[in-house]
């Protein structure tokens, strides 16, 4: 973690933390439901970069010190060997994390194979057939639009996304979509319902669009081809 990034986050935040405070901050005014916020956000933001074992009484400290005007605790030769150490066990423990994770996605598409139904094609993405459509249904290539019902979840059933539950289908370009998406609808006809398996690779792999979705997670989706926009 860069000291810039971070102190960008750290100077958002006007509150001070509750472990510096005798008594825990009233949250009912609307400065204090936002300063709360923007501390829980920041708090968030220093957990996805691996940061949960911050020291909360010394973050609070440096804030006031420095909406304060205080002069610095800690030299900056101290500090930037501080930061260079700290972003070395977070990238230290999110490679154990990720090996962990991707030994894991190996078991769970292993036995997701030996279900009845599924199909697991050459890339590794596994479907099986919830309802058909037309056996002569048109099929989407990679430079259509086609309109689509689905709900994502992780491995453990978060839901993380779903137009279902919006109630409203969304319209999409084939090859702009995830890896995995791009070749399960190019093998649907429309009107298919089909849930989808898609290993980390053909997702969203080291990366993540949302907190939601942990790096390295396998994306298991009920899709629905409902059209393909030439053809409606």
């Amino acid at each position: 973690m860069k000291r810039n990034l971070l102190a960008a986050s750290v100077a958002l935040s006007v509150i001070t933390l509750v472990g510096c405070s005798e008594k825990e901050p009233e949250l009912t005014t609307p400065i204090q439901q936002a300063s709360y916020g923007i501390g829980l956000n920041m708090g968030q933001s220093l957990l996805q970069d691996g940061l949960e074992d911050i020291d909360t009484q010394a973050l609070a400290l440096g804030m006031e010190d420095a909406l304060s005007g205080t002069e610095a605790r800690v030299g900056e030769k101290e500090l930037m060997a501080a930061f260079a150490e700290l972003q070395s066990e977070a990238e230290e423990r999110a490679a154990n994390l990720s090996t962990e994770q991707l030994e894991a996605n190996t078991g769970f598409l292993a036995e997701n194979a030996k279900r009845e139904g599924v199909i697991t094609t050459e890339s590794g993405l596994q479907y099986e057939v919830i309802e058909s459509g037309a056996a002569d249904g048109a099929q989407p290539q990679a430079s259509d639009v086609v309109s689509v019902h689905y709900e994502g979840k992780l491995t453990d059933g978060t839901v993380f996304d779903s137009s279902i539950s919006r109630g409203e289908p969304v319209d999409l370009p084939v090859s702009g979509v995830i890896p995995g998406w791009v070749e399960a609808l190019q093998l649907m006809r429309v009107g298919d319902k089909w849930k989808v398996t898609i290993p980390s690779d053909l997702a969203y792999g080291p990366g993540s669009p949302s907190p939601v979705i942990p790096p390295n997670s396998i994306l298991v989706f009920e899709m629905e081809l409902l059209g393909i926009q030439d053809d409606e």
